[in-house]
């Protein structure tokens, strides 16, 4: 499952970070790491980019991007 798998409120803990060089290093310098608790908040008309919040603010990305992100998901 990966980021771009949620629903809207749906949350997920992220488990593994994907992208290579630069990319990578911008998602952990954003606060993506391993074990942060992310949750879908929006998703733009189009479907692309989305919101989502984690480490107590709000963050949009691509969808692309998104979907490097690998996440445990909550259990409700």
């Amino acid at each position: 499952m990966t980021i771009n798998d949620l629903r809207i409120g749906q949350s997920g803990t992220i488990s593994t970070v994907g992208g290579e060089g630069p990319l990578r290093l911008r998602f952990l310098d954003m606060g993506l790491i391993p074990g942060t608790k992310v949750t879908l908040q929006k998703v733009a008309p189009m479907g692309d980019p989305i919101q989502i919040r984690l480490r107590g603010y709000e963050l949009t990305i691509r969808r692309e991007d998104a979907g490097k992100i690998a996440l445990k998901e909550e259990q409700v």
